[in-house]
This record gives C-alpha cells, structure tokens and sequence, in this order.
C-alpha cells in the first residue's frame, strides 16, 4: 500500500447501512416520480425503476436517456427526507477508526452530494473527509461504468495506483481494479473475487487490516 494512499470511500451500505431504512424510502420516492412524471400505475413504475437500475446502473441514467429527465430535478425530489437522523444505522467507533487512518479520505457516491452530506454531517464524520463526490460532480454517470471513475482521477489528479477503493459492491471495484486501484470490499456472507485485494465484515476493521493491502 502507497505510504500516502487515496481512500474512496462509498457512502451507502459502505461507511453506513441503508438497507433498512433509507433505500426503502428512497426506492418508494423514486418509483412515485415515475409515476407522477410519466404518467405510469405502481407497478409499471416500479417494474421501469429496476429495469434502468439494472441496466444502467442508476434509474436516472435510463430517465435522462430515454426520457430527458432533468437529473437535479430527480435528485431533490428522490433525495428528500423529513427526519433523516432517524432512518441513520450506523457504528459510533467510526469517527475514531477514520482518524487513525493514515492517507486522504474522499466519499465516492452515486447518490447525490446533499444527501451524502446530510447522512456524514449526522454521523459526525464529514470532517474527516477532504471532498465529497457525488453524481452530479461525475457527469451523471454512476458506477460501475468507467466514465465516472475516470472522471474522478482527472479533475482531482489522482494517480489510481496511489488509491484504494472501499465499496458493498464488487462490481465497482471490478471498475477501479481495472483502473490500477486497490480494492477493499466490505460485508459479511461475500465471496471475494480475484480483483478484490481485501474482503472485510465491517468498516471498523478497515484500519487494523489495511497493512494486508499490497504496495
């Protein structure tokens, strides 16, 4: 590992866990604007919802390309949250793990910035990050397509092999390992795929397995 790596971090079920809570909103808002904006029932809006996630990686990305949804319209309006603070699961030990970690630290998200803020300002951890990325930094174009990824190296001029992604998802990192990237995956019951340089079960055991990482 670099002496002076790079830390992406992902934000949803990554640094916190959204699945009990906040993706269930955010997936019942999304398929809500859908049906308000293109005119659609329940199900049909919800069945074009996973149909674009899956093949786009990002539902906004089908309604910009097949419908000219405007996307900061669709972030506010599916990003939004009466009491946030109380849908947050998160580890209170992860401030303090963040600060002993020795490199600079930046969220990668697909979620947008405003809502990537609010969730870190909650968790009491946004200082430790230098940037947050969102998708509207990234051209609107989500992992794990390339584009954003490459998008993130230029504009912030980082060299990819001084950088470690940290993801839920391995087929992110697949993207970032093609890049030149270390790769840290995180959960419990996943298999690791030969692109994955290290599998954690949580993020607080990133910083005392960081010294397996390869240089």
């Amino acid at each position: 590992m670099s002496p002076t790596p790079v830390w992406l971090f992902d934000l949803d079920n990554t640094l916190h866990d959204a699945s009990p809570h906040i993706f269930p909103h955010i997936n019942r808002s999304m398929t809500a604007y859908l049906q308000r904006h293109l005119a659609l029932d329940r199900d049909e809006a919800n069945a074009l919802r996973m149909h674009y996630w899956r093949r786009y990686g990002a539902t906004l990305l089908g309604l910009i390309r097949h419908h000219g949804t405007d996307p900061r319209h669709f972030l506010v309006e599916t990003h939004s949250f009466d009491r946030l603070h109380e849908m947050m699961v998160f580890e209170r030990a992860l401030r303090g793990m963040l600060r002993r970690l020795p490199g600079r630290k930046m969220v990668f998200s697909n979620a947008p910035r405003h809502y990537a803020e609010a969730v870190l300002e909650i968790m009491g951890i946004r200082r430790e990050f230098e940037e947050v990325v969102g998708i509207e930094d990234l051209d609107y174009q989500p992992k794990p397509g390339i584009r954003g990824y490459r998008k993130l190296i230029a504009s912030r001029r980082l060299n990819p092999r001084r950088c470690i992604m940290v993801e839920d998802s391995a087929v992110n990192l697949r993207t970032a390992r093609r890049l030149g990237m270390h790769t840290v995956l995180v959960g419990r019951g996943l298999t690791q795929p030969a692109y994955v340089d290290l599998k954690i079960r949580s993020i607080l055991d990133l910083r005392r397995n960081s010294g397996r990482l390869a240089g």
